[in-house]
């Protein structure tokens, strides 16, 4: 034994020197069960044997007899005699065993592999009214847990066969079958009204397209990747779903819903997609709400309150009896739910209409209400508190200070967008990584250009990181703060763990302080708002989530796409949270249909109302959708009302910003006789 070198225990070199022996041929593994295997047969035999009352008194009867239950348990045959017949035994009973392993052998690698192609999801599904999901990301979480509620929220109101028939949802994706499926369970609540079927293949392969059955589906929702080429990729699978469905007019298609980050692939992705597909854009939706959510720290859990099916949400439905009324008469006798605009015969939405506007045949109603049943117009006009409605010029806002955490693709959207909507005198200050250049002196975004009067961009070079990032902010100075993280497909670091970071820092100078700091953070994991360190005024967005929120809405009602393009595209973030005081005044006692009416003086359609509570946790959160028009309430000027706003062609065709004041509300008529005249 060589010097310093420790003795090794003797079953260790026992155990090393089998290791080295099984290691050397199929032979040897061969010769080694045998052994292993004679070992334990002949002397068990020989117990029984010598324990057997009938067994032969001889001492050569009894080993014949030890020989032939060893070779009958081994299957060597039992033959006796001479060794010449003995050995002749041993050899056709090894033939035997050989060629009936093989036989099994073959009939278990058969199965083996039928089992194990099965499992790989490779069969076809043979369903018809199916929903169909194209690839894997975060936002199936989403799109899944709301085609789920979306389907049995419209089998509730349904009767008979189409009612009790189980919705069957399935996903194609580059996966294994079996992880999608125990994900997918894990996070979503699953009941036995529901099926999830996962099939494994490349969703831009027509082959692997077959296997979900996509002509008999109701709907296809194509995901799109979060890598550098998934707005390519989605491009390719509308392609292949269109070389499957065929390029007819689209009637007999199913409805197809996509979505793409890059706005320059949105009319690829539309030719692509046929008549009966729609495209959404996602980087620049989620910029918007990410300035709205900033400028109103209540608009991110009002816009997920109006675009899941768990509340109140869009509808477009027929109302006969609204024929030659006004948009104004129809808004103000609905009880149960909000008008908004109107679906023209054509499919063009007109949304936030002037309230004189007369519904013509075949306009259908765009409401937020609570189910999709027709709403019944009530026999009169809701009552208007005509001394409760505010007829005061609104203060203008004062200059914001933003402050604006990380940098990705997203980020110069959400600097034009601040740019367009930002009051003169307005300070917008960015701290990136150094690694982040896209932000960095030489970009545009970091310059003030001529036109840039109302905002002035400041760029800041630190590590988010460090828990020393912020010092030499004067964070009580800012109005908002917004948190991004990385791109998914930059580097291997998960995106959300430096975003994080930066919320647990903003956090902890919240508690030093004893400040509330407004701050709304982008997301990929849906995850990670759970652990999210969140205060009282903080809000936390995973990306993508809005977009599959619209996606799931249009499958359900097809005819929303027009209004969500209207909305959410042209318009950049229609809906808007007012101070209540632009339309009733604070300390008055008045009716939601005051609201309302004030509202659409000014272009504008009331969907709900916050009541600002200083006592709950979070202040911000709560709007309360589609209340009724009749409901009375004390208004505080703390108050806010959800609206969508005016589009162009409202008060001189202007396109009015959503986050501006509204300009002074007209005074009302002197007589308006469908409605009731209330003193408070």
């Amino acid at each position: 034994m060589a010097r310093g070198q420790e003795r090794t225990p003797l079953r260790h070199r026992a155990r090393y020197l089998f290791d080295r022996t099984l290691a050397r041929s199929t032979g040897t593994l061969l010769g080694w069960l045998a052994l292993c295997c004679l070992a334990v047969v002949l002397p068990v035999s020989t117990l029984l044997v010598w324990t057997d009352p009938a067994a032969p008194r001889s001492v050569t009867g009894r080993l014949t007899q030890v020989w032939r239950t060893s070779a009958e348990t081994l299957r060597l045959g039992a033959v006796a005699g001479t060794p010449a017949r003995m050995l002749l035994s041993v050899l056709l009973g090894l033939v035997a065993l050989l060629c009936v392993s093989t036989v099994v052998g073959v009939v278990t690698t058969g199965l083996g592999d039928r089992l194990t192609e099965l499992r790989r999801g490779r069969s076809r599904v043979l369903e018809c009214d199916h929903d169909v999901v194209l690839g894997w990301t975060d936002q199936i979480f989403t799109v899944v847990s709301e085609l789920i509620a979306g389907r049995a929220g419209a089998g509730r109101s349904r009767r008979g066969r189409s009612a009790r028939a189980r919705h069957v949802v399935t996903v194609l994706a580059d996966r294994d079958p079996a992880h999608m499926h125990a994900a997918l369970t894990a996070a979503l609540e699953v009941t036995d009204r529901v099926r999830l079927v996962c099939r494994t293949g490349v969703p831009t392969d027509p082959d692997a397209l077959t296997l979900v059955t996509p002509g008999a589906a109701r709907a296809v929702v194509v995901l799109p990747a979060d890598d550098s080429d998934g707005d390519l990729t989605v491009v390719r699978t509308l392609l292949a779903l269109r070389t499957l469905l065929g390029t007819d007019d689209g009637r007999s298609a199913p409805r197809v819903v996509a979505a793409v980050h890059d706005g320059r692939y949105v009319p690829a992705a539309r030719l692509a997609a046929g008549p009966r597909g729609t495209v959404l854009e996602t980087d620049l939706t989620a910029a918007r709400l990410l300035v709205q959510a900033a400028r109103r720290p209540g608009m991110p859990t009002a816009l997920r309150d109006l675009l899941d099916f768990s509340g109140a949400e869009f509808h477009v439905t027929d109302v006969p009896e609204a024929v030659g009324l006004s948009f104004e008469e129809v808004a103000l006798r609905l009880e149960g739910s909000c008008a908004v605009g109107l679906l023209r015969p054509d499919g063009r939405p007109l949304l936030t209409p002037a309230p004189g506007t007369v519904l013509a045949p075949g306009d259908r109603l765009v409401t937020v209400a609570h189910d999709d049943r027709t709403a019944p117009l009530t026999d009169r006009w809701a009552r208007v508190d005509t001394t409760a409605l505010a007829s005061s010029t609104p203060v203008p806002e004062p200059p914001a200070r933003l402050l604006l955490l990380g940098w990705n693709r997203r980020a110069p959207m959400v600097v034009d967008a601040l740019r367009g909507t930002a009051r003169p005198g307005s300070v917008l200050d960015v701290v990136t990584d150094a690694a982040s250049d896209a932000a960095g002196p030489g970009s545009p975004w970091s310059r003030n250009r001529p036109g840039d009067a109302p905002l002035t961009v400041t760029h800041h070079t630190r590590d988010l990181a460090a828990p020393d990032a912020l010092d030499g902010f004067d964070l009580s100075a800012y109005d908002s703060v917004m948190a991004l993280g990385s791109d998914a497909e930059k580097g291997t670091e998960r995106p959300d763990e430096r975003t994080l970071l930066a919320l647990l820092t903003l956090r902890s100078w919240e508690e030093r302080t004893g400040r509330v700091l407004p701050v709304v953070a982008e997301l990929h994991d849906h995850r990670s708002r759970t652990v999210a360190p969140l205060g009282p005024a903080s809000h936390a967005l995973v990306h993508g989530e809005l977009t599959a929120l619209l996606m799931a809405q249009i499958v359900h009602n097809p005819e929303l796409a027009a209004v969500f393009e209207e909305i959410f595209a042209r318009r950049g973030g229609a809906l808007a949270l007012r101070p209540a005081a632009h339309y009733v005044l604070p300390g008055h006692e008045a009716a939601f249909a005051t609201v309302v009416a004030a509202a659409l003086d000014r272009g504008e359609s009331a969907i709900g109302y916050h009541a600002h509570d200083p006592r709950r946790a979070r202040p911000h959160d709560g709007v309360l959708l589609c209340p009724g028009t009749s409901e009375r309430r004390v208004w505080h000027a703390g108050d806010q009302v959800l609206v969508l706003t005016a589009g162009p062609g409202h008060h001189g065709g202007a396109e009015t910003d959503t986050d501006a004041p509204p300009p002074a509300l007209p005074a009302l008529p002197a007589q308006r006789p469908e409605r009731v005249e209330e003193s408070d």
